[in-house]
């Protein structure tokens, strides 16, 4: 690809999912879908106008837009929220990820695409967008219900499984010749978590000496250049370039510099981001998508019931009542930057190759469908049975934390 035909194909990324995005965002989509959507529309796999014959010429791009969703996400993590969460957010948080997880990895099973490919789609079904689910009650005024700081906590708990589950997919996608290369790969895995989640409890104050540069323009420089390198280190020890960006994320997060790291990396999150998602639709085949319809359509039945069953008991757990209840299921119910990050890395592994298609599929049915049922949660309280939710919290009243 000449230069002239590469800054065309990126500016072309820009443009259309810019333009599709701000399209579907009238009727109140979120961008995520309609990034990918363009993706696919200007792909090599569909009629028309195609920007690259091959999506891996575009593939330092996705990495980057990779690196930067997950540097966001770990900025946003703190280990303090969770402490102040109490037991009842620890097991509000523990009851969602055994019912998802536990559901995504049986029905992985029950497809019989493989013990590897089971373990992709696990995590593809039981992990919700922070991105969007942050998005979802900022944009329907929810933020101050007294359900939404739990729906918060179960979030952050899902970013610490977030970080051990890839950490364990690594060496498992690499392929580790044995069990003893696999163990050793996770050891080096989970020491490489180990020392960045030391430096993120305990380093905040050197951190904020290394990079507290009144000026932005350096802070940016210092701060992306950290993230990306970051990233490239987690890879040469055997951890996903992803978790690497979280962890280096999480610990900037502790320094006194983080409100403005979280500040400036904002337009560097949405500019590659929207770059990551438009890349994976180039990737999309229709008729490969056209094979894995019916399993796309039971995992996310399967989804809203174990979603709703998580909201119910963690409702249950908290006192809250029944519309509570409805409100965390559905809230927590899209899928987006995780799911398509483990698509990628089973792309990369040489996994089954309906394994993306899939769950392009089943992200953007759900990253349709949950935003319209938050918006109409009050209509759709009876998806709940009285008797699953005993809890009598009023909705202005605030949740203790126990």
């Amino acid at each position: 690809m000449s230069s002239g035909h590469a800054l065309l194909a990126v500016g072309g990324a820009f443009l259309a999912a810019g333009v599709i995005a701000r399209a579907g965002a009238r009727i109140g989509l979120p961008t995520i879908p309609l990034f990918m959507l363009a993706g696919f529309v200007f792909g090599p796999n569909t009629p028309g106008l195609s920007l690259v014959d091959d999506p891996k010429e575009l593939g330092v791009l996705a990495g980057l837009g990779l690196v930067f969703l997950l540097f966001y996400l770990g900025l946003e993590f703190s280990l303090d929220d969770l402490a102040k969460g109490g037991r009842k957010l620890v097991w509000s948080g523990l009851i969602y990820l055994i019912l998802n997880i536990g559901g995504g990895l049986a029905f992985g099973f029950l497809l019989g695409w493989g013990t590897r490919e089971a373990l992709v789609i696990a995590g593809a079904i039981g992990i919700s967008s922070s991105a969007i689910v942050t998005k979802l009650l900022l944009e329907s005024r929810r933020m101050d219900n007294p359900e939404s700081r739990l729906i918060m906590g179960i979030i952050v708990i899902e970013d610490i499984f977030l970080a051990l589950y890839l950490a364990l997919l690594q060496p498992v996608l690499s392929g580790a010749g044995s069990f003893g290369s696999a163990l050793a790969d996770f050891g080096k895995a989970f020491a490489f978590l180990i020392v960045m989640a030391a430096l993120a409890r305990w380093g905040g104050r050197v951190v904020s000496k290394l990079f507290g540069s009144a000026d932005d323009e350096l802070l940016t420089v210092c701060f992306v250049g950290v993230a990306v390198m970051g990233a490239a280190v987690a890879e040469e020890v055997g951890v996903s370039d992803a978790i690497g960006a979280f962890m280096v994320g999480m610990m900037l997060g502790g320094s006194k510099v983080a409100p403005r790291i979280h500040k400036l990396v904002l337009p560097l999150r949405d500019a590659f981001g929207a770059l990551f998602f438009f890349i994976f639709g180039l990737s999309i085949d229709p008729n490969a998508v056209g094979s894995v319809v019916v399993p796309v359509l039971i995992a996310v039945a399967l989804t809203i019931v174990l979603n709703l069953g998580a909201g119910a008991l963690a409702a249950r757990v908290n006192g809250f009542d029944r519309q509570a209840g409805v409100n965390i299921g559905l809230t927590v119910l899209t899928r987006g930057e995780f799911s398509l990050v483990l698509a990628a890395m089973a792309t990369a592994a040489g996994l089954d190759s309906r394994v993306a298609p899939f769950v392009a599929g089943y992200v953007l049915l759900l990253a349709v469908i949950g935003p319209v049922a938050v918006i109409r949660s009050e209509k759709l309280t009876w998806l709940l049975p009285a008797s699953i939710v005993r809890g009598s919290t009023r909705r202005d009243e605030p949740a203790r934390a126990t």
